[in-house]
């Protein structure tokens, strides 16, 4: 069901939460920059769980709804942020890393999800 995923992508959303978790733990204690960090902490940690409900799936469809489940939490990640960086609450040199990985995550689903999706057609 999953054949075309990269090998290495359960591996890249844990890291990737793991990032966004340690980002979030050196976070001002202001109420902003904790809202805001609480909600990209849920998103950004989500992404893996997500992938491995999709690999878990009982059917294409419950793949492919996974997988959009992923996007979803990828897109909002990006978001928030985006929100860290404008509010100068993160600088934006200290997010490159973070926005750039959740770029290629986001492509990377993309890709996964036009395909399965073609495959089902």
């Amino acid at each position: 069901m999953n054949g075309e995923k990269p090998k290495d992508l359960p591996i890249r959303t844990k890291e990737f939460a793991l990032r966004v978790i340690r980002m979030y733990s050196a976070l001002p204690k202001s109420t902003v920059a904790q809202v805001l960090g609480k909600q990209v902490l849920r998103s950004g940690t989500s992404i893996g769980a997500n992938y491995r409900e999709a690999n878990r799936a009982r059917s294409k469809a419950e793949f492919i709804a996974k997988i959009g489940d992923c996007l979803k939490e990828l897109d909002e990640t990006a978001y928030w942020f985006e929100l860290l960086a404008d509010s100068a609450i993160i600088p934006d040199s200290k997010l490159v890393a973070l926005r750039g990985e959740c770029d290629q995550l986001l492509a990377i689903f993309t890709t996964i999800s036009k395909k399965t999706k073609a495959r089902a057609s």
